[in-house]
């Protein structure tokens, strides 16, 4: 499956929760819901996927967690918060540098019309950042 047709199930499958469950809910409701959704449209997720920091050629005691990796090629970071501010976009940028993998999604709940949330990162590990 290509990651064009991945992250418009995902997008598909977050539509769906939203307009079930709607906005106010914490984060990790949403996270449940559209994990169960997209294993139920056969797409491969882990939740809350340890990711190690290396530096200079080490892992340190620190590791983050990316909400869901699908199909172990996009990370979906999700929020249930007012805005989405820059420090969330740079969070997913620094967790697609980290896992080296190419495409995120950014996807806020707490929204009207889910439509207008998702926020798409791409990666081009050929140039310099």
């Amino acid at each position: 499956m290509e990651v064009q047709e991945i992250t418009g199930k995902i997008i598909e499958s977050a539509i769906l929760v939203h307009n079930e469950l709607g906005p106010g809910l914490l984060e990790s409701v949403y996270e449940t819901c559209l994990a169960e959704v997209l294993s139920e449209n056969g797409l491969f997720v882990k939740r809350q996927q340890s990711l190690p920091v290396i530096f200079r050629g080490k892992e340190i005691d620190m590791s983050f967690r990316i909400d869901l990796l699908v199909n172990d090629t996009v990370i979906v970071e999700l929020k249930a918060i007012e805005t989405i501010l820059p420090i969330h976009e740079a969070q997913l940028f620094t967790y697609l540098k980290l896992s080296k993998k190419n495409v995120g999604l950014l996807i806020n709940f707490n929204v009207k019309l889910l439509k207008a949330g998702p926020k798409r990162i791409v990666i081009d590990f050929n140039k310099p950042y």
